[in-house]
């Protein structure tokens, strides 16, 4: 498989994109891994970068998109941050993404068993982290069950994993909302901005389109 290419890039569609990520997920799974040469795709790329999509996910080490999508080099923007979530830089990095460098897609990509979420749930505070936690604390209180205060903690994986979901709607809710660009990009169907769930037990992504 060769890196994508000018031409290749403007082809492809915001739908056409998803469903490329979708097809590398279940290759992924299935550990049939598209054949490519990563060698060969550095030099195809030495001279430009031309990916159809950017993606939003954790530090986790377990959370490659990469890997989980089964891309080579040149295929996508990787933003990667505990807790998915977006400011004002990673912000610009979408928009130099999407408006300059032409992807197609933005996902956001969250995962089961997320240490930053659960640091969320229990409210941790230790150094810079706190500041972290801060941004991702609104989607702990916007998920209302369980009400026993007792069980809205990181020892209750259902919750954690609710949280999880919250805060990637939630963030593209940030995207639409703290980017004109992004935006009007959307609404004029020249990208799409779709969130996803990543189990870390399985290597399956279950996409919210």
């Amino acid at each position: 498989m060769k890196a994508h290419t000018k031409e290749t890039q403007a082809t492809m569609t915001p739908e056409k994109a998803l469903q490329f990520l979708k097809e590398g997920n279940i290759r992924f799974q299935k550990n049939l891994k598209a054949n490519r040469n990563l060698l060969e795709q550095v030099n195809d790329t030495s001279d430009g970068q031309f990916p159809f999509a950017t993606i939003l996910s954790c530090i986790d080490s377990r959370v490659s998109a990469e890997l989980v999508f089964d891309q080579g080099l040149g295929d996508i923007f990787s933003i990667r941050i505990a807790g998915n979530f977006v400011n004002q830089d990673i912000l610009g990095s979408m928009e130099f993404a999407c408006k300059l460098a032409g992807t197609k897609l933005i996902l956001v990509l969250g995962h089961t068993s997320c240490g930053a979420i659960r640091g969320a749930c229990d409210h941790a505070r230790l150094g810079n982290l706190t500041a972290l936690i801060n941004k991702i604390e609104p989607a702990v209180y916007a998920v209302e069950e369980p009400e026993d205060k007792a069980l809205r903690n990181s020892s209750n994986t259902d919750f954690v994993n609710a949280v999880a979901k919250k805060n990637v709607e939630m963030t593209l809710e940030n995207i639409r909302n703290q980017s004109v660009i992004l935006n009007e990009m959307e609404k004029f169907d020249e990208i799409k901005i779709v969130g996803a769930m990543y189990d870390i037990s399985t290597g399956g992504v279950e996409f919210y389109d």
